[in-house]
């Protein structure tokens, strides 16, 4: 899951439209783009993408609310993450805050404080079987 090139790979996918918040740097406030962000340094506010990713590396750090279709987190964030396609969770990710996701991979050894909540496409009522018997 998180092999280097994947990493890479995913991140080119943006060619041009990349931001970095590099080591040792502090953003504080709302940063709202398309394309993608890595977070290696820390990030006080929200993080909100219409289009794109946002990846949290080991060293990264976000206190505030994570919107993005892909979400990649291995480093620490506190506040809800809303990956509405893809949250990827690795092996030292932390997380205090509630998870709201399209599909969810976590690694062993992610560590969440928080509801996880799965995004439906469709809320359709419960089918029955037509031959179940109900006791009344």
């Amino acid at each position: 899951m998180w092999n280097k090139d994947k990493s890479k790979t995913d991140l080119q996918r943006f060619n041009g439209k990349t931001s970095l918040i590099a080591v040792g740097a502090e953003l504080q406030g709302n940063l709202r783009f398309q394309g993608a962000v890595q977070v290696d340094g820390k990030v006080s506010g929200n993080l909100l993408a219409s289009e794109g990713m946002v990846r949290v590396s080991v060293q990264g750090q976000v206190e505030g609310e994570v919107r993005a279709p892909h979400v990649l987190i291995d480093g620490e964030v506190i506040g809800d993450v809303h990956a509405s396609t893809h949250l990827e969770l690795g092996a030292r990710a932390r997380v205090r805050g509630n998870l709201y996701y399209g599909l969810m991979e976590m690694a062993m050894g992610a560590q969440i404080e928080g509801r996880l909540c799965h995004l439906r496409d469709e809320v359709r009522p419960l089918e029955l079987p037509e031959n179940l018997d109900l006791v009344e």
